[in-house]
């Protein structure tokens, strides 16, 4: 069951880092296409309407990641309903996990500690990313002290 576990964690962490490698691609190419219908929309605010679009997109991403691992643990009946599966799924991603929906089958515990990982590794990725725009976005626009 160990290397199953393995195995099995291996293979969610390389599609869930493709998921979010895919994502953050299309969200930057959408930017750099998307930048002057945003300056022409929001004149003003053109950057806080990018930046919420990049947010929301990596959001989006880490959302199908969570739903994937979740759909595991439906898949292989660690938990009793979806919705839990959802909740442990999203407790474990966050690193929250509050302990109050644990696993059923403990066959599955080791890779939910995966999932943690997974999820802390990418949640630092998305942080470097939204970095990177918000970068990109005022690296001409310097914040000027008054007096």
């Amino acid at each position: 069951m160990f290397l199953l576990e393995l195995i099995i964690g291996a293979v969610l962490i390389g599609i869930t880092v493709i998921i979010h490698a895919l994502a953050l691609d299309y969200i930057i190419r959408h930017l750099e296409s998307a930048g002057p219908w945003f300056f022409r929309k929001f004149r003003r605010f053109w950057k806080t309407g990018a930046l919420t679009v990049s947010v929301l997109g990596v959001f989006m991403a880490h959302i199908v990641q969570i739903w994937l691992w979740a759909l595991f643990y439906f898949g292989v009946s660690a938990l009793p309903t979806f919705e839990e599966c959802l909740y442990f799924s999203t407790s474990s991603f966050t690193t929250v996990g509050f302990g109050d929906v644990v696993l059923e089958v403990n066959n599955w515990r080791l890779i939910s500690s995966f999932q943690s990982a997974n999820g802390f590794i990418l949640f630092g990725w998305s942080t470097a990313f939204i970095f990177e725009i918000m970068s990109r976005l005022y690296e001409t626009d310097p914040i000027k002290k008054n007096g």
